[in-house]
Parts: C-alpha cells; structure tokens; sequence
C-alpha cells in the first residue's frame, strides 16, 4: 500500500500534538482517525488540502486542520496540501480561480490593469473580491473531488499492483528447458 512512502515522509503523531498552534484543538487532536493512513481517511485529507489550498485567506492550515478534524480524515496530509499555493505559486493559482469566477459571473477581467502589488491588491479589492472567492470555491471544490477520486483510484491501483505481483509465480523461478 502506499502507507509506507507516505509514512516516511510524515512526522510523529505526538511530535504534531504538541505544536503550539494545534494546541487550539485540544484532545480532539487524539482522535486516531487524524493519524491513519488508510484509503478513507488518505482521500479525504486530499479532499480538504486541495479545497483549502485555492481559497484566498490567511490561516488555511488552521482552516484545513479544522476540517480534516471534523471530518475524521489525516490532518498531517491536509495541512501539507495547503502548501499547494506557497508564495510562488499563489499568483498564477489565484489569477486563475479570479478568470474562472469572472467567467461564471460573466464579468469582463482587469487582464490589463493587473499589477502584482499590494496597493494595486488594496485599490481593486472591492472589485475583484467576488470573482475571486467565487472561482476559488469552485476550483477548490473540482479540485478536491478530483484529488478524492484520484487518490483512491490510485490506492486501489496500488494494492491490485502489489497482489498481482505477489501472487504470480517469477520466470526465473520455473525450471529451464534444456
């Protein structure tokens, strides 16, 4: 399964319990459906990291930990999903829920007026902010039911793989003819 390459890269339960922001949770925190990495619980955390990763707001680790925690899915997962938009990435993605939401509101874009500042950001909130959080909720949500099918698509994938090459006999273990 692909438990073990995830679990290499994931830090201790109790390590993540004892983080000084999480401490917001309390012993919600042990609940041991946030720990596991089983199909159910690795698919939903996909879910919530990819919703929360395109939503333009300060704080989505807190946000995706809140729902990872809600909905009883791996809150190590969904938190490290969140960093899908880092400083790098956020333009381009961002930009891109702003055009998908001028789109479902039949808005014309500010293609031309674009800066990338924060007092272009400050000046042109009151026009953007609704196309922008529209396109981002919608993303968010196409993204996390594509990251939900996908993961479980491919955990499946990953266990019929290891069956099938468990139980076929190897070639180079059938006598030779010679």
């Amino acid at each position: 399964m692909p438990r073990h390459l995830i679990k290499r890269f994931l830090p201790d339960h109790r390590e993540i319990r004892k983080h000084r922001h999480l401490q917001v949770f309390g012993t919600l925190l042990h609940d041991p459906n946030l720990w596991h990495l089983n199909r159910r619980s690795v698919s939903g955390a996909f879910a919530v990291g990819l919703f929360w990763a395109v939503i333009p707001m300060p704080l989505q680790m807190l946000a995706a930990a809140a729902f990872a925690i809600l909905l009883r899915v791996n809150l190590p997962i969904s938190v490290a999903l969140v960093w899908i938009t880092n400083p790098i990435t956020m333009p381009p993605v961002f930009y891109c829920c702003y055009v998908v939401g001028t789109w479902i509101l039949g808005k014309p874009t500010l293609d031309g007026q674009f800066h990338l500042s924060v007092t272009w950001i400050r000046d042109s909130i009151g026009q953007i902010w609704e196309p922008l959080y529209l396109g981002s909720v919608v993303v968010g949500l196409i993204l996390a039911v594509l990251g939900y099918a996908g993961m479980r698509a491919f955990w499946r994938w990953h266990v019929i793989h290891r069956y099938r090459t468990r139980h076929t006999p190897k070639a180079a273990s059938l006598p030779s003819r010679s």
